[in-house]
């Protein structure tokens, strides 16, 4: 008979390996089990606000995050001729304790991965194991969770304590807790998102936001500390297209790998300059020396739970939330730091510890994917459109004082309290 897994993590993403951390450190064994052969630094760009900076630093990351990241110094919006509408300090500079940093996701994702094969040996992940189903059997402690093995087209089953799925927007967990929920629901907005070395743009450690997403929207910033110590700039993009047609489903699977096309992204930006970056120009010097992904911009409802008996969900498979606000990487590190911290509390009391966790993290995350469904920030960017589609010399001329503050409003909203 197989030993009991204290506790059975699904998909080696950034919530599952910050979870495996997170219980390891207080004490808890933890397995990761993940669908793919291999892990590899897939993806573009990813921010970490301060909140979640601090989890991964109190997990022993602090290190290796500064020397990869770069310290994302501020935010500067302007419209889509270039005009300067808002802007506001962050992370270190806004006074946090931690910086908000921006990296590749790939990148965060073997920081994580390194750390739980040095902490919790190279057999803590298995790869090439995707999760079918689980079981509570009558009077048994112990789940009956059945895994695949990917390659042999093989089943088999273990006995798990608790099991997490951390398993993203296709989440096979939460499928089994939730079954029939349905496609992702698709907004209307396409994304095509690039990474490019580049000449350092508007100080170096700058966001930039143009546009806004009622028509088309552009997000560049600065992903790679060791391009900066070389002078230059590894800047990631992503464009944003709004579409005529809404659709309540997305079109057609999400694939967050899918190749896109130069020529379906680049007219609905021609002649865009921001500040000293030409947009076009690097659009094109990505399609000619790197890859281009393109994918819709989907959510799902919330839940009205996550878990019951010794299963719940986390990250993605909670809570899937738009890519705005550079909120879901950080949401997901929060989930772990909590679920960690609440399950070494509940001691022997593991399912009391499980909804402790949920009790304590359904409210604050589904609160952010909801604030970035509902988008506050563009509705400022869309009325300057509206209202200067030309452009602007002054932007009091366009916005009063209170609608500049309800960007700053917004933001608060997107990022969560904390």
């Amino acid at each position: 008979m197989r030993p009991v897994i204290d506790v059975l993590v699904v998909g080696a993403g950034i919530g599952g390996l910050t979870t495996a951390l997170g219980l390891h450190a207080a004490g808890v064994g933890v397995r990761v089990v993940d669908a793919v052969d291999a892990l590899r630094p897939v993806g573009v760009g990813i921010n970490l606000l301060p909140h979640a900076v601090g989890a991964l630093t109190e997990f022993g990351l602090g290190a290796e995050l500064a020397a990869t990241a770069v310290p994302t110094a501020g935010i500067l919006h302007f419209d889509r001729h270039g005009n300067h509408i808002w802007g506001e300090p962050l992370g270190l500079a806004r006074g946090h304790h931690w910086p908000q940093y921006s990296l590749h996701r790939g990148a965060l994702q073997l920081i994580l991965l390194d750390a739980v094969r040095d902490r919790l040996g190279e057999s803590a992940v298995q790869t090439g194991t995707a999760f079918v189903r689980y079981a509570e059997p009558e009077g048994s402690g112990a789940l009956r969770v059945t895994l695949r093995d990917v390659a042999r087209a093989r089943e088999f089953t273990v006995p798990v304590r608790t099991l997490v799925g951390a398993d993203g927007l296709y989440s096979a967990v939460r499928n089994c807790l939730h079954p029939g929920e349905g496609p992702p629901l698709w907004n209307g907005v396409r994304m095509w998102r690039g990474v490019t070395e580049w000449e350092p743009v508007l100080g170096g450690r700058t966001m930039v936001i143009a546009g806004n997403n009622a028509t088309t929207k552009l997000v560049v910033y600065p992903i790679s500390r060791e391009a900066e110590t070389r002078g230059r700039a590894l800047l990631n993009w992503v464009a944003e297209v709004r579409f005529p047609v809404h659709h309540h489903g997305a079109p057609g699977p999400v694939d967050w790998n899918r190749t896109g096309r130069l020529s379906d992204v680049l007219p609905h930006l021609s002649g865009w300059r921001i500040g000293d970056l030409d947009v076009p120009a690097l659009l094109a010097a990505t399609g000619s020396t790197g890859r281009i992904l393109e994918y819709p911009m989907v959510d799902r409802d919330p839940l009205p739970w996550w878990g019951r008996g010794g299963v719940t969900l986390l990250g993605d498979a909670a809570h899937p939330m738009y890519p705005v606000g550079s909120s879901g990487g950080s949401q997901a590190i929060l989930d772990a730091w909590a679920l960690a911290r609440c399950v070494a509390l509940a001691g022997a009391d593991r399912l009391g510890g499980l909804r402790a966790y949920e009790a304590e993290r359904w409210g604050p995350a589904n609160a952010v994917a909801l604030a970035n469904r509902a988008m506050p920030v563009d509705e400022v960017l869309r009325a300057v459109a509206e209202r200067a589609p030309e452009g602007f010399a002054r932007v009091e001329d366009v916005l009063t004082g209170e609608e500049l503050a309800m960007l700053g409003e917004g933001y608060r909203r997107m990022r969560g309290s904390w």
